[in-house]
């Protein structure tokens, strides 16, 4: 079961989640890291879930169309759509606070 370990505005959160678990589902049925992970529509249209990847993103499938449309060249500086992963392995990642 990977652990996935988050940091928001300067807090650290970790925890133990099921394989194949979308962080953003999470949330949405308020398990961890609920309220802590911004997110809204879920579908990969809105990027409020992005998150900066720390460790980990070697285990995380290719970016999709959806997080390159999105995120642009934060692509190239780690950032992914939580949205869009499905964790199976560790994860670290952080999530800038919104301005």
């Amino acid at each position: 079961m990977p652990t996935v370990v988050f940091h928001k505005g300067g807090q650290t959160y970790t925890d133990v989640v099921k394989d194949n678990t979308n962080l953003v589902v999470r949330a949405g049925i308020k398990q961890f890291p609920f309220p802590h992970l911004r997110y809204e529509c879920g579908m990969g249209k809105c990027a409020k879930c992005a998150c900066r990847i720390i460790a980990g993103a070697e285990h995380l499938p290719p970016v999709n169309w959806k997080e390159k449309k999105q995120l642009g060249e934060r692509v190239d500086q780690g950032y992914r759509l939580a949205c869009q992963l499905w964790l199976s392995s560790d994860i670290e990642l952080s999530q800038d606070v919104e301005a």
